[in-house]
């Protein structure tokens, strides 16, 4: 069974498997901010990713600072995550035990856990995390207040090591994209805009003129559509010169009904759009990011 995020607040045991680094920072980000905003306690054993994903969970306006102060969210650090997994299964099976059980006496209505460990794979094939993976099953088939989501990234995990593992759940993790080269990734997300994570160069600056192009040319056929093309910056880290320029001339190739409007644009994002002519072109709105 394949589902989102959101489709899957019932199921206990998931994985995922992320075809580049910005999948698996979004998908982690996703699946760690929708616990938070669901009052859960969150886990998250991480495997030297937690800068990438919590700058991501920050991009998604999710109050990570909060959610660590107040004990909601826990980083497991990547020390902790070896050791985990490396751990005998009857070990690691007390230790998800007293996690579940604590956040129980300490009132939340659920624990989630999420995170990745290559590390894990000790043996041909991946055998030190089919042990792992077998350990969870059991507890959470005992626990249905806890969740937890594994990440197989293809970056960092050999194909049968994935199949061996993923053979092991019932439920996938699915976030589509609309194009991901590793170095870019583009989400849709409403029927006339779209998610930027990543950085755009030469090698995939002719998508993004694509992307805007298909778009406009939805909204224009749409007499229902909203007339904004929206581009959300927020988790873009580089935009080229060229990239920018672009953009300003997609912009002004827009008719006066559309606007093209670029949001939660980054500090050096926004600089480079601005010095190659952004704020003179009549149908491009920059909405800068604001940080709380």
């Amino acid at each position: 069974m394949t589902g989102t995020v959101e489709d899957m607040t019932s199921t206990g045991h998931t994985y995922a498997v992320p075809v580049s680094d910005e999948q698996l920072y979004e998908m982690t980000a996703h699946w760690l901010g929708t616990g938070i905003v669901a009052g859960e306690r969150v886990l998250y054993f991480e495997d030297n990713t937690a800068d990438a994903v919590l700058e991501r969970l920050a991009d998604d306006r999710i109050r990570v600072d909060a959610a660590l102060a107040e004990g909601q969210l826990t980083i497991i650090s990547a020390e902790q995550t070896h050791a985990v997994a490396r751990a005998p299964a009857a070990q690691v099976e007390a230790l998800l035990i007293a996690r579940i059980d604590e956040a129980a006496r300490e009132g939340w209505p659920g624990i989630r856990l999420g995170g990745e460990s290559s590390s894990g794979l000790l043996e041909a094939g991946g055998a030190g995390l089919i042990g792992y993976e077998q350990s969870l099953e059991r507890v959470l088939l005992a626990r249905p207040e806890a969740r937890v989501l594994c990440m197989y990234s293809r970056s960092r995990f050999p194909d049968e090591a994935i199949k061996q593992l993923t053979d092991l759940h019932r439920h996938e993790v699915v976030q589509p994209a609309l194009y991901d080269d590793t170095l870019l990734r583009i989400t849709s997300i409403g029927p006339t805009a779209a998610r930027l994570a990543g950085e755009v160069d030469h090698s995939n600056r002719p998508r993004i003129r694509d992307l805007i192009d298909a778009t406009l040319d939805r909204a224009l056929r749409s007499h229902s559509a909203p007339t904004d093309v929206t581009l959300d910056l927020s988790s873009l880290r580089f935009l080229d010169v060229a990239g920018a320029v672009g953009l300003v001339h997609s912009a002004e190739e827009f008719p006066s009904t559309h606007r093209l409007v670029l949001t939660g644009i980054r500090p050096r994002v926004l600089r480079v759009l601005d010095r190659c002519g952004a704020p003179f072109a009549a149908q491009l709105v920059l909405r800068p990011r604001v940080d709380e």
